[in-house]
């Protein structure tokens, strides 16, 4: 028995040793044997889309990449790029799915799924706002829109584009999104400035929302908040003006409707209670 045992732990592991290594390489160390060796382009884009479906997107990053390199000419080569930015994106790497988007739209400008590196790449840095939320805490208002801002723009060179495309539809509704988002931003800091009785900074925020976010939903505050900052400067003609066009678009207002005392300047304070 003594003798039997030691041959069956060497014969068992002489049968998992390929396998173990084959394993191992798949991740490309120098020291791994290197599984692939001799692999045509089909077999590899093969074991890379089986990874991909199996969501072992280390492993298919891996092979995608290797197939570039091996065979940087053709078809598969060109879909693997694109790929290799949809895992980026799939393994929460904004940057590097951005990057790779970038690359495949620089290198395939009249690519038939070109469409979709541009959808990706606002896709990336759309989530990418979610992901600095999720670990600081920070709402999408108190922070630098500079992302929201850099999906708003890829996914509006795709609709404009591309009118046609697949992810149209859904690029117009993200962008609706971004739009309020954006919006929002800019009067949160407007709030910032108004309780600090920085009317002017207030004012040009509020300005900024008027001309450049329009279909906002932030509207009916960027006028409330005009009415007040014009109101606490003395500029008793721009306040009428501003007021005008805020009872016209929003009738039910409460300023408009009189619920708020224009002699007693609470113009903004009643405002900032319904936040």
């Amino acid at each position: 028995m003594k003798r039997i045992l030691p041959l069956l732990y060497r014969t068992i592991g002489a049968l998992l040793l390929p396998f173990i290594l084959s394993s191992c390489s798949i991740f490309g160390d120098p020291t791994d044997i290197d599984a692939t060796k001799g692999w045509q382009v089909e077999r590899l884009y093969a074991e890379a889309e089986g990874r991909m479906t199996d969501k072992d997107y280390d492993n298919a990053l891996y092979l995608y990449q290797l197939l570039e390199s091996r065979f940087p000419n053709g078809k598969y080569a060109t879909q693997a790029q694109l790929e290799i930015a949809y895992i980026h994106y799939k393994k929460q790497d904004p940057v590097s799915a951005v990057v790779a988007a970038d690359r495949f739209i620089k290198l395939h400008p009249n690519h038939p799924n070109v469409d979709y590196a541009y959808y990706l790449k606002g896709l990336a840095s759309f989530n990418e706002r979610g992901i600095i939320e999720k670990y600081t805490g920070q709402e999408i208002t108190d922070r630098d829109p500079k992302t929201l801002k850099l999906s708003f723009a890829a996914l509006k060179e795709l609709v404009e584009r591309y009118p046609k495309s697949r992810y149209y539809k859904d690029a117009t509704q993200r962008m609706v999104y971004l739009v309020n988002s954006l919006a929002q931003h800019e009067m949160h800091v407007a709030r910032y400035y108004m309780k600090r009785t920085a009317y002017l900074a207030a004012l040009n925020r509020s300005k900024y929302v008027l001309e450049y976010y329009p279909n906002s939903s932030s509207v009916e505050e960027a006028l409330v908040v005009s009415v007040s900052a014009y109101d606490y400067m003395d500029l008793n003609d721009l306040k009428e003006d501003t007021l005008r066009i805020l009872k016209t678009n929003y009738p039910q207002n409460p300023m408009v409707l009189g619920k708020v005392s224009e002699d007693e300047r609470i113009w903004w304070k009643f405002w900032e209670s319904l936040y």
